[in-house]
């Protein structure tokens, strides 16, 4: 195949579909090497080396020859193989409308909804460097079939950043590109070509766009697999980080039965604090049924969770008041459709352990935690984790969720590895290189200090391991 006789400067549409392909950069080994495609694609060529890359010579450039294609000759942009429109949506008020649709999609995950990312939006979007940009795709009938929930952050250093709503200090897990999942490759490939479409210099209805940095992502999600896959293959550079990998314990029918599960001496030392506390009416959990309520556990989570960090000599989640505005409505919305539980342990009638759980598809997700530091002899990150177990089982959910940290004492539990990762993609220019470069260094020092940290003492995550001790 010659692609002499192809016009140049025009981009064509090449009905290519089922298309496979390795590519190979020499120049960026962390990048992922194969993709595979279904749709249209779109091929621009570089004159000095279209006479050549298909053709399987070297190019005449200096760019990394790949098997079929030079990733900085070609550029491949996935199109849908059906109509699907991308609309772009700048203020908040235009999404209300989309929130039954926007949860629908969310499909339980209550990091995903329109509750918990529009109140981050309002609480963290202020300023005059981030703008509101989250992507709604629409299939011909009109019906929301997807959405990507992002912001954009510009600064004269960083560039222009393309972030997930939900970034940052709120440690949101399993954030994704949200879509019908009978309609994920259209949704995915028309998000592809338009991030490829508008990835120049901003304008009233560009972004310019130089990089999208991704945080949270469940390493196995297939829609965001598909446009990491997309964006490889229409030219842009793509890397994933593992971090801090989410934990899952799947719940059985009973109680007994998930005893069984545990070890020997794990089962021995929860019998002896079922019968020491809870039999014997020391231990209460208590659960917020409504504001008031709601307002008493929060007030009591805060207390805790900071007053045990204190002790570690750490400053706290709490300690961020937009972290407290935040959740102080976020709580509020989530309690409203049913996807919060707040939750805390009386000990002889005093407050010894606090626990916000986020609800949704059957799971429980343990988000944040906090336990009186003067109570630890008591274990009472052990008792508001077993009283919360339990809770799920009789309430038939399928699974607890710890969220994210590799602590040990996940693993007594029976919970299972989820990994996660952090994405970067870069648009292919000199600039974006070099941010990129600034931004893995100051990464890698902030690893070193963590590391450093670590082996001084004890680091706050979220959720349960925050205030727990490794179980035998």
């Amino acid at each position: 195949m010659r692609l002499a006789e192809a016009p140049a400067g025009p981009v064509r549409a090449l009905p290519f579909l089922n298309i496979a392909w390795q590519m190979r950069n020499a120049r960026s080994p962390g990048l992922r090497n194969r993709v595979g495609i279904t749709g249209c694609i779109s091929l621009s060529v570089r004159e000095s080396c279209k006479d050549r890359t298909l053709a399987g010579e070297t190019p005449a450039c200096d760019c990394a020859c790949a098997v079929l294609m030079a990733p900085r000759c070609l550029r491949f942009v996935m199109l849908p193989p059906q109509p699907i429109r991308i609309e772009r949506f700048t203020h908040e008020h235009q999404l209300a409308p989309l929130r039954a649709q926007w949860n629908a999609l969310a499909r339980g995950v209550a990091f995903r909804s329109y509750e918990w990312l529009e109140s981050w939006w309002r609480t963290y979007g202020v300023g005059p460097n981030r703008q509101l940009c989250v992507l709604g795709a629409f299939g011909a009938n009109g019906r929301l079939v997807g959405i990507a929930p992002w912001y954009l952050d510009a600064t004269p250093l960083g560039g222009r950043v393309l972030r997930f709503l939900g970034s940052g200090e709120v440690c949101s897990d399993y954030m994704s590109v949200l879509c019908d999942v009978n309609q994920r490759d259209p949704v995915c490939a028309s998000i592809v070509h338009w991030l490829s479409m508008d990835a120049e210099q901003p304008t009233s209805t560009r972004t310019g766009w130089n990089r999208l940095e991704l945080d949270g992502v469940d390493a196995a999600d297939e829609t965001m697999a598909r446009i990491l896959d997309g964006m490889l293959a229409a030219g842009h550079l793509v890397s994933t980080r593992s971090r801090a990998s989410c934990w899952r314990v799947h719940l059985p029918e009973s109680w007994d039965a998930y005893l069984q599960q545990l070890s020997r001496s794990h089962r021995k030392q929860l019998r002896r604090l079922e019968r020491n506390y809870f039999d014997s009416g020391r231990a209460l959990l208590h659960l917020a049924g409504n504001e008031r309520e709601l307002g008493l556990g929060l007030e009591a989570l805060v207390r805790l969770h900071q007053r045990r960090r204190t002790s570690l000599g750490e400053r706290g989640a709490f300690a961020s008041t937009r972290f407290i505005d935040f959740h102080a409505e976020t709580a509020q919305r989530l309690l409203a459709t049913g996807n919060l539980r707040l939750v805390w342990l009386e000990l002889d009638g005093q407050i010894v352990a606090a626990e916000y759980q986020v609800l949704g598809d059957g799971v429980v997700y343990a988000y944040q935690s906090g336990i009186e530091p003067t109570a630890l002899s008591h274990e009472p990150g052990r008792l508001i984790t077993l009283a919360s177990l339990q809770l799920a089982i009789a309430e038939r959910r399928r699974a607890f969720d710890f969220l994210r940290g590799d602590e040990a004492y996940k693993a007594h539990w029976r919970a299972v590895p989820r990994p996660s990762e952090d994405v970067t993609i870069l648009r292919d220019t000199r600039g974006a290189r070099l941010r990129q470069n600034l931004s893995a260094a100051g990464h890698n020092l902030k690893s070193l200090l963590r590391a450093g940290l670590k082996r001084s003492g004890e680091i706050a995550g979220h959720g349960a391991n925050a205030s727990q001790p490794t179980a035998g």
